[in-house]
């Protein structure tokens, strides 16, 4: 009764607290030692030099000594650090520092594992020699070593500084490493007498019993006109200074996951995920990007123009090159850190994901619509909302299950009074091509009767706190414990727990949803997990807390993968999010609210997300918390059939928002958006591939495709889906008008009317209620099906369209990926890589896949836009047959869709080669 009556208290607070966001419960930078200690170093103020250079096993090293004495403590810092960098393929150069281990500090800092992928390791350039080079102006000895064509990595001895440039004596820099004379590595040491290294926050002690071990370091990017990246943040694409003038009360941005209920926008506070990856972009020069590789809590700064300037007498590296100096700390690790040079923005994001692995490529129905709520009630509750899709005749493809589905939160368990005969339902949807989610968190409720808890006990799996007793905090089942997932025996334990025999009630067609695994922890520090807990290889929870979402998600996907004999893709949505991430499967915003702010924000949000490797990302359509107004709602469906991950949820304290609650005309408008989608699965399905090749996103920042239009630099209201649409939202109420940039030189084709809009030109339009504005590019061609079904399952063998948007040559090109939809044979050839051409008045199709698929699919129509003159008639080849082009509708949505010149079933297989010569 006692533990009940204190769980039932948390709640209440914890809940209050999710509805009024507050400040005070969170750490801000003076609230937060480390950070507070690295931001008030000066520039200029690293002493260390470069000694001890030579080649080992292919890699520079060195050693980092400090032979003056620090100003700040009046020591001498006996213990030097040692260095390496390495060089890898495709321009990509990876520095490391730590502590000297044969100098045995009092314990082995964390390196993050599983995170940087074995195929990245076997592209490491053995570097053969080094050169020395003196500088006339007396700023020092440089070491250069050969990086990539046209690079070079270069590290500077006194004073120390890594940098990249292009390669010869005068080559521009890149990328630089302490530049600014920032660097700092706070070394592990014997605790003083006089000395407290207890941290309190609130009502919570961090016992800190190895004391400071804070790294913080300088990154300057040069040629860059803006920077990127860092999520997760409520913030705008483009980050924001904030340290400088006139910025002095302002909050860096930080990476610590945390459960942030109704988060602000606009706001450097950290959320759910932390990718410490960052790109710069300008027209000049191009791309770049930095990524380091650590787990612990991080805090960023972007430095605004001029805000060393009254250092500029005591800094030794002055450099009249444009550049963005931005500042990292982290509170322990080590420096573990990739520099990427481009030149592009998709070569950063190529390189980058070389190193943290590709994404996933999803299931088909994974990237169609799903519904979810916290809780559709019971099997009858599930029934009648799947049936209503049915009679409104609106496509979904998932249904999800939150917490109320289980046992008491007992998660692999059903409430056996809501949820009788879980497999009947779920066959009931799997019969339709529809699929089922379930929820499944990491905190265990400590019940013995719980076979879950009783089995992790017994085995020693859950996390201990600072006395190494197993931890206990509260979360929704009350009084919790959490899996250790850092150890690979515990995640092996885990993945097994989705076998059939395990999850009972579960089937082939159920998928799951990792939520609350930043972690969150009702009753903890910053409603978290207390930093000093133990983890996996006395590793403390502060040098791996940003991981541990991370491999909670691995682990869960392997299980799924295990469960299907590693045939079948693996769909877990997770809420907590790290490098490498993307390997595992989709992630979302967290608990957005139905403000028109919030829908503003998604996009770039989703844009940041698909910037360092989450392409398969969305926000929660509608909000999560609160109830929209139908107009929001709307248009948050028709912005939302654009993300990546496409999925509508709401609060259990929310008025149902099903899409036929709210009138006939915002049900067919809701409809309307929703087909879209389906309609556009074949260009998505498509882009995803593109991802799971190449790492470039779905959803991208204008500038990935314009890189020399500075319009797009800032633009993050619009974006791109794929290298072919632009989307642009409409985030105001009852809006009248919007306002659309097109970039580039050729013309864009309204993707409901086909109507021409010149590029390179703001255009002005009314704002429709039926739809957002969204065009094709001039110069592209997209795959479309037209047919609409209940779920993309039922679409499988549906003819395709044929969209082709001439450019002002009258051409345009244009991709097909098709598989199985389902299995890992496309990774042994079994797919379909169709690439498309119209040029010289003939559009031709050539198959560029490995002869192992084929698809009964066949070509319904070839719409053609931009078309000059009106031609009747056209040839196929090879069989010499002609048809007719007729004028044909642009879309089937809506009743504003117009006509353009189509041809119609021209009798031709998706899977074949052939050329249709317009006459």
């Amino acid at each position: 009764m006692g533990k009940a009556l204190i769980f039932f208290l948390i709640l209440c607070l914890f809940v209050d607290y999710g509805f009024s966001w507050k400040k005070d419960e969170f750490r801000n930078c003076n609230q937060t030692p480390f950070c507070k200690r690295a931001r008030s170093r000066k520039p200029g103020s690293c002493s260390l030099t470069v000694t001890h250079v030579a080649i080992s096993y292919g890699d520079l090293v060195a050693k980092l000594e400090n032979n003056q004495e620090n100003s700040e403590s009046g020591e001498i810092a006996a213990k030097p650090l040692v260095l390496s960098i390495s060089a890898y393929q495709d321009g990509v150069m990876r520095l490391r520092i730590d502590e000297d281990q044969s100098l045995e500090p009092s314990k082995k800092r964390f390196e993050v594992p599983d995170v940087v992928v074995s195929e990245f390791l076997s592209t490491k350039l053995w570097l053969q020699r080094l050169e020395e080079e003196h500088i006339d102006d007396g700023s020092g000895t440089l070491t250069t070593f050969y990086l990539s064509d046209g690079y070079e990595g270069v590290i500077r001895h006194d004073p120390f500084e890594v940098f990249v440039r292009e390669r010869g004596k005068n080559g521009k820099k890149v990328l630089s490493l302490n530049s600014k004379g920032l660097f700092d590595f706070e070394q592990l040491r014997e605790k003083k007498d006089d000395e407290d290294w207890e941290e309190r926050f609130r009502s919570h002690t961090d016992k800190r019993p190895y004391g400071p071990q804070s790294i913080s370091f300088d990154i300057s990017f040069y040629d860059a006109d803006f920077v990127y990246g860092i999520p997760e943040h409520a913030s705008s694409l483009a980050l924001k200074p904030t340290r400088g003038p006139e910025l002095e009360h302002s909050e860096p941005y930080r990476l610590f996951n945390l459960d942030v209920f109704e988060y602000l926008h606009d706001s450097p506070f950290g959320l759910y995920g932390s990718i410490p990856f960052m790109l710069s972009h300008g027209k000049s020069r191009g791309s770049s990007g930095f990524f380091w590789l650590n787990s612990a809590e991080m805090q960023i700064d972007v430095l605004a123009s001029g805000w060393d300037n009254e250092f500029d007498s005591v800094l030794k590296l002055p450099s009249q090159q444009k550049r963005i100096d931005t500042f990292w700390m982290s509170e322990a690790g080590v420096v573990d850190a990739f520099f990427f040079v481009g030149p592009g923005p998709k070569d950063v994001v190529r390189q980058y994901t070389t190193v943290t692995g590709a994404p996933a490529m999803p299931q088909l129905f994974a990237t169609a619509y799903h519904q979810c709520r916290w809780n559709y009630r019971d099997e009858d509750d599930v029934n009648n909302v799947d049936a209503k899709f049915d009679e409104y005749d609106i496509p979904y493809d998932v249904l999800w299950l939150d917490i109320e589905h289980t046992d008491g939160k007992r998660y692999f368990t059903w409430d056996k009074l809501l949820f009788p005969n879980p497999e009947e339902m779920q066959r009931n949807l799997a019969d339709k091509g529809r699929h089922m989610v379930t929820i499944v968190d990491p905190h265990i409720k400590r019940d013995d009767s719980y076979f879950i808890h009783k089995e992790a006990t017994e085995l020693r799996y859950y996390v201990k706190d600072s006395s190494g007793n197993d931890f206990d905090g509260w979360c929704w089942p009350g009084s919790s414990s959490y899996l250790d997932v850092v150890n690979p025996e515990i995640r092996s334990w885990w993945a097994d727990r989705f076998a059939y025999n395990n999850y009972v009630g579960s089937t082939p067609s159920l998928y799951i949803w990792n939520d609350m695994n930043e972690p969150s922890v009702f009753n903890g520090p910053e409603v978290s997990m207390p930093r000093d807990a133990l983890h996996y290889g006395d590793a403390e929870h502060r040098e791996l807390h940003n991981a541990y979402g991370y491999y909670f998600h691995m682990a869960t996907a392997d299980g799924l993968v295990k469960r299907g004999e590693g045939k079948d893709r693996p769909f877990v949505l997770s809420r907590a999010f790290f490098p490498g991430s993307q390997r595992y499967g989709a992630v979302w915003t967290g608990d957005n609210t139905a403000e028109w702010e919030h829908l503003r924000v998604s996009v770039p949000m989703v844009l940041s997300l698909g910037l360092t490797g989450l392409s398969f990302s969305g926000a929660d359509v509608g909000g999560f918390f609160g109830n929209p107004d139908t107009e929001l709602l709307v248009r948050w469906y028709q912005l939302g059939a654009y993300y990546p991950f496409f999925r509508a949820h709401a609060h259990h304290d929310t008025k149902r928002r099903e899409p036929w609650l709210f009138g006939e005309q915002n049900t067919v408008l809701i409809h309307d958006a929703v087909r879209v989608r389906y309609m556009l699965l074949p260009y998505f399905y498509t882009l995803f591939r593109e991802a799971n090749a190449t790492g470039i996103p779905v959803a991208r920042p204008l500038w990935m495709e314009f890189p020399f239009d500075e319009k797009t630099f800032t633009n993050d209201e619009a974006f791109m889906v794929g290298n072919s649409l632009l989307v642009q939202g409409i985030y105001t109420e009852r809006a009248k008008h919007v306002s659309v940039y097109l970039p580039g030189s050729e013309p864009w084709y309204d993707m409901r009317t086909g109507t021409s809009y010149k590029g390179g030109a703001t255009h002005k339009l009314e704002a429709l209620e039926d739809r957002i504005p969204s065009f094709q590019r001039g110069g592209t061609i997209i795959p479309r099906k037209d047919r609409f079904r209940r779920s993309s399952t039922q679409m499988e063998n549906d003819p395709y369209t044929l969209v082709v948007a001439l450019n002002s040559s009258n051409a345009a090109e244009g991709e097909l990926y098709i598989d199985d939809g389902k299995s890992f044979e496309f990774q042994k050839g079994a797919y379909l890589h169709i690439h498309l051409t119209f040029a010289n008045g003939v559009l031709s199709s050539s198959t560029i896949s490995p002869q192992k698929f084929t698809s009964p699919c066949t070509i319904d129509r070839i719409i053609l836009l931009g078309l000059l003159g009106k031609p009747k008639t056209a040839l196929i080849e090879p069989d010499n047959r002609k048809v007719n082009i007729v004028m044909g509708p642009v879309t089937f949505l809506g009743s504003s869709s117009s006509a353009a010149p189509t041809i119609r079933k021209p009798g031709l297989h998706i899977s074949d080669n052939w050329r249709i010569k317009v006459l």
